[in-house]
């Protein structure tokens, strides 16, 4: 139990401050980002939707963790289930940091690879979430102004003040938000923590690293571990040089920094079970095609 609590608050250390950062972005989002632009943007059908929402995750430097108060944030604004969940996958996925460790660790050839990949997966699970009928859980915002519904040309004559608005988008933030989905982050945290306490992955790694089955061992790892983009490299980079080959690698590269603890709850939470199920499958099954991918070019 020792080990336990020095793990979790191990976790709380590197988690914290994303999901400071993440409510922060949500609270901006949910204040500054009017109702109509997200549904323009996000709340259509189609791949420019999902496009956009991918390409927004792999610029913001947040991972699983501080992402998900943005998602629900674009969701409640009225975003659709595609581009929510492609933004739940590019954005821990990969970052600029991410990429330069993969440049200088693992090569040119890997973060190149990791770059389109993320792409790649972000809009495909995106599509495929944009074809899911599921009943939402919550309901998105509606708009306050009677006068807006009637005629949406309608300009209002009395705007918050911008110290109002900072003060509302705070309130989301850290009070109305963290009421939320708050308990599933702490479950989140609690299970990774007694994960990388009680698994013993130093065993497995000397029995059954080599050959084809560690993508297993990298689809069970990466669900099961949680590990940001950043760090996921030196550990593959650690893996690889004890036997795992260059696909299984990427394979873990891609799903290890997605699939948090927090991440599947709050979707279990908010979309049910069945979206959650559908978005699991399909990232695994990318991310295995994707690291037999790599391990053809890089053979």
């Amino acid at each position: 139990m020792p080990n336990f609590a020095h793990v979790f608050v191990h976790y709380l250390y590197e988690i914290l401050p994303a999901l400071a950062i993440g409510f922060f972005i949500s609270g901006l989002v949910h204040e500054m980002i009017p109702e109509d632009k997200v549904l323009k943007y996000l709340g259509t059908g189609g791949i420019a939707p999902v496009f956009y929402s991918t390409l927004i995750g792999t610029l913001l430097p947040v991972c699983c963790w501080g992402s998900l108060p943005i998602a629900v944030s674009f969701y409640k604004k009225g975003a659709r289930l595609g581009p929510v969940l492609a933004f739940l996958v590019a954005t821990p996925a990969t970052s600029i940091s991410a990429l330069l460790v993969a440049y200088s660790v693992l090569g040119i050839k890997f973060a190149v690879y990791i770059f389109f990949a993320v792409i790649i997966m972000g809009i495909t699970i995106g599509l495929i979430g944009n074809r899911i009928k599921y009943v939402p859980r919550g309901i998105p915002e509606k708009i306050a102004c009677p006068h807006c519904e009637a005629d949406s040309s309608h300009k209002h004559t009395h705007e918050k003040k911008f110290k109002d608005r900072i003060v509302s988008a705070l309130k989301y933030a850290y009070i109305e938000l963290p009421k939320e989905i708050g308990v599933e982050l702490i479950i989140g945290i609690l299970l990774a923590a007694g994960v990388a306490t009680f698994f013993p992955i130093g065993k497995l790694i000397k029995a059954y690293l080599g050959g084809w089955i560690g993508y297993a061992f990298s689809i069970v790892f990466g669900v099961l571990m949680y590990i940001c983009s950043t760090a996921t490299v030196p550990l593959v980079d650690s893996l690889m040089r004890q036997g795992l080959n260059s696909g299984a690698g990427m394979t873990l590269l891609l799903i290890g920094p997605v699939t948090s603890y927090g991440t599947l709850l709050v979707l279990r939470k908010e979309y049910g079970m069945k979206v959650l199920t559908i978005f699991l499958s399909s990232l695994i099954l990318i991310s295995l095609l994707l690291g037999f991918g790599f391990q053809l070019i890089a053979s």
